[in-house]
């Protein structure tokens, strides 16, 4: 079993800046992916970013150079770094942890809520 902790939401300005933080525990896989999505009221969860455990990153293309996404596998932990924060950058975010190795290996974390005030 995998547990995810995602923390770091918050009400911040347009303009500002917020970091997630997700330290995943458990059976973790070696190779695998961390990511965030989001979901905002009446929207279908998308993926913002995500990180290989072999380096590639990858990012939806409405927060590239906004937002960075970096992990520390010495922790377990991968983290958002939003900045320029926009309002429609407003859902709850979700912390992703996967891997092909083993069918349905797939989890998330509980949500932490962005809202950006303009």
């Amino acid at each position: 079993q995998v547990h995810l902790v995602d923390s770091g939401g918050g009400l911040v300005q347009a303009g500002g800046s917020l970091r997630l933080s997700c330290v995943v525990s458990g059976s973790i896989l070696s190779i695998n992916v961390m990511g965030w999505y989001r979901q905002a009221p009446g929207k279908q969860r998308e993926l913002v970013a995500s990180h290989s455990s072999d380096g590639r990153t990858n990012y939806a293309d409405s927060v590239k150079g906004r937002f960075t996404i970096s992990r520390d596998n010495a922790k377990n932990a991968v983290y958002l770094q939003m900045n320029s924060l926009k309002p429609e950058d407003t859902a709850v975010y979700y912390c992703n942890f996967g891997s092909i190795l083993r069918p349905g290996y797939n989890y998330w974390g509980q949500g932490t809520q962005v809202t950006v005030s303009s």
